[in-house]
């Protein structure tokens, strides 16, 4: 197996924990370390030297988790890999896949073509690929998606689920006269999004009491959840603490929130076609109870997501 170059990759035995520091977009500057000590900036990095495949995560811990996955499989097929994790929302990451200084990153696509298309409505996994590679700057392109999704949901602690009669069966449109008494939390990015605010007052026809920015579902929005310092929170549906601290995901009857399947999106001129293959053949193993039981083992048993891995690719023949 060929080298490994480590580009930005924090010094954390628990990376999914440094998504806490880096909710905002300040933070996120600062929060990407790197291995030689001397600091990195994501925004301003250049291009990998050489045939360096970088891989990229958002500021989540199961984007970090599948950034991880996909780099070891590629250097699986001895292709040398750099690392920019915890690099921020899809408003700065795309950005860094056009100019090259991401070569890959872990992408949701219904929420990648709400961010290119908002007005797209697919009916289909498809029809989803479709419209988004129709609207995708000419340097990237996506590769297959995995039957694995995680999608953002409108979810209610227990404590509001009690308060209101709310189940498991019940509606994201049945907060529609209860919206004005509560505080949704979310990202920032989440109150000007298609699948988000905007989305959920056109599509749903809810005014919330007050909105606070939090990170991507992560450790603050489930924090402050828990402490219903919000009463409802964009929770993501594979997120474990759902179970844990007896939350609510609301139905979404009107399928605001879309398809959201897993799947690599690349900048084509920096991946080789071996390391396309070995995205591909990732993809086809990676489904959502799967994606599940890792994202346990980084959020719940608090393990090294690089571990979990290197373990799940070996088990699944592509490590």
């Amino acid at each position: 197996m060929t080298s490994i170059k480590r580009i930005s990759r924090p010094i954390l035995k628990n990376r999914g924990a440094a998504a806490v520091a880096l909710a905002a977009t300040t933070a996120l500057l600062a929060g990407c370390g790197s291995t030689d000590g001397k600091g990195s900036n994501p925004l301003t990095d250049s291009k990998a030297s050489g045939d360096t495949v970088v891989v990229g995560s958002n500021n989540f811990a199961e984007s970090i988790l599948l950034a991880d996955i996909y780099g070891e499989a590629l250097k699986a097929k001895g292709i040398k890999v750099g690392y920019k994790p915890n690099i921020g929302s899809r408003e700065t990451t795309y950005g860094l896949l056009k100019s090259g200084s991401v070569s890959v990153l872990p992408e949701y696509n219904g929420a990648l073509l709400a961010y290119l298309d908002p007005k797209a409505a697919p009916k289909t996994v498809e029809a989803t690929t479709s419209a988004i590679e129709a609207k995708l700057d000419s340097k990237l392109t996506l590769l297959k998606p995995s039957p694995a999704q995680n999608k953002d949901s409108v979810t209610v602690n227990a404590a509001t689920a009690k308060k209101y009669n709310l189940t498991e069966k019940s509606s994201i449109a049945d907060l529609k006269d209860l919206a004005k008494d509560l505080t949704l939390g979310a990202s920032p990015e989440f109150q000007t999004r298609r699948q988000g605010l905007v989305g959920l007052k056109d599509v749903y026809g809810l005014d919330f009491k007050s909105f606070k920015a939090l990170d991507a579902g992560g450790p603050l929005t489930q924090a402050a959840l828990k402490k219903n310092a919000v009463q409802a929170a964009d929770i993501f549906t594979t997120d474990t603490t759902i179970a844990k601290e007896k939350f609510v995901v609301l139905q979404d009857p009107k399928n605001l929130f879309g398809f959201e399947n897993v799947q690599p999106l690349v900048n084509k001129s920096v991946l080789p076609q071996k390391g396309a293959d070995a995205l591909d053949a990732v993809s086809a193993k990676l489904d959502t109870a799967t994606l599940l039981d890792l994202d346990i083992q980084v959020q719940s048993q608090h393990k090294d997501p690089l571990d979990v891995a290197q373990a799940w690719l070996k088990s699944a023949g592509l490590g």
